[in-house]
């Protein structure tokens, strides 16, 4: 008999199939699929999800099986599909291929599906396994299930910050404040997102390209805030190098092919919807305190990204400010710690936790 520790070992081997969509099945999840013998335990075939609108991963898996599929298991890590969308029900090809058992990581999120698939595995006699490593797959679909469960997207905010939480001295020079080993760290987190937020006070002090500086990385999508109209066309973040410019503001610009423009009108909430609308699914914010305190304020942000400095200014702008608390318990808190050594500087990276 398979032992659980068999069934993580087979999902971890999914999870490494999934990532090498790269991207490419967004606004899909990333879904690996393995078929598997039992009773020789071996592995017969393995795929992925490779674009959206092509065929799922347990397609690619089963076809890859070629036919070798009866009284065997299939281990995936999201809830085969029950319903017809740009392609057939998963469950109803797993069924047909004459499967024995299915050992799948976590349910679809989506409220109008899930559980249908493995309620359909179930009535058709597969034996089902559900849960195996899934906090670890929620994580690699941690985009997917925020965009199906709110249609916004996934927001990660990033700054780099001394040991008392300053982004830059009190006459605004910020450079630099993390080493080089963690300024190469968030080129790697940049190159994971597919676009990179950023507000008019920070692009006007550091005039960033916001780009990705890794060979073979393309750069992400660059959404600019500049709501009173102050960063002038000649900046770096406006050069016309083949990315996509979203600018948010009030005020027309030049015609400019790269550059599509939204009007602010005070709503974050309706702003990220509205990205959202436009095709984006997640967003890295390298902001400054201003911006990143209203993100948080307003609720927006999933996920926090620190990198601290081995410095102390004692003195300067803070990383975020004004919330005016009086009860401990009102504090955003951060869930899921992660801490990761850069040489004589950190990364800690958390989930948020709000008290809202």
């Amino acid at each position: 008999m398979t032992t659980i520790k068999t069934y993580e070992k087979l999902m971890k081997k999914c999870f490494s199939l999934a990532k090498s969509a790269k991207g490419e099945n967004m606004p899909n999840p990333f879904v690996g699929a393995i078929v598997y013998d039992e009773e020789k335990e071996e592995i017969i075939s393995g795929a992925f999800h490779k674009k959206y609108g092509e065929a799922h991963a347990e397609v690619n898996a089963i076809n890859a099986a070629k036919g070798d599929t009866k009284d065997k298991t299939i281990i995936v890590n999201l809830e085969p599909c029950s319903h017809f969308g740009k392609t057939p029900p998963c469950a109803d090809l797993i069924i047909k291929s004459g499967f024995k058992k299915a050992v799948i990581a976590h349910l679809d999120p989506n409220p109008l599906v899930s559980g249908r698939g493995i309620e359909k595995l179930k009535k058709a006699g597969l034996e089902v396994t559900v849960g195996v490593l899934e906090k670890q797959a929620r994580e690699l679909n941690k985009v997917f299930i925020k965009n199906i469960s709110s249609k916004t997207p996934y927001v990660m905010l990033k700054s780099a910050v001394t040991l008392d939480s300053k982004i830059a001295l009190d006459n605004g020079v910020s450079k630099w404040i993390t080493n080089s080993k963690a300024r190469g760290y968030v080129q790697k987190l940049r190159s994971s997102y597919q676009a990179i937020m950023s507000a008019s006070g920070t692009i006007l002090a550091d005039n960033p390209r916001l780009s990705v500086r890794i060979k073979n990385k393309k750069s992400p999508i660059r959404i600019i805030f500049d709501p009173n109209n102050k960063i002038p066309l000649n900046y770096n973040v406006f050069n016309d190098d083949g990315v996509r410019i979203i600018l948010i503001n009030n005020s027309k610009i030049e015609k400019r092919s790269n550059i599509e423009q939204i009007n602010f009108e005070g709503d974050f909430k309706k702003l990220f919807k509205q990205l959202y609308e436009l095709g984006i699914y997640s967003i890295m914010i390298e902001a400054g305190s201003k911006f990143n305190s209203s993100m948080l304020k307003e609720g927006l942000v999933d996920e926090i990204n620190l990198f601290y400095a081995n410095k102390i200014f004692a003195s300067g702008l803070n990383f975020v400010e004004g919330f005016n608390l009086n009860k401990i318990e009102d504090c955003i808190e951060l869930k899921d710690i992660k801490i990761k050594q850069l040489e004589d500087n950190f990364l800690l990276q958390g989930k948020i936790k709000y008290p809202f």
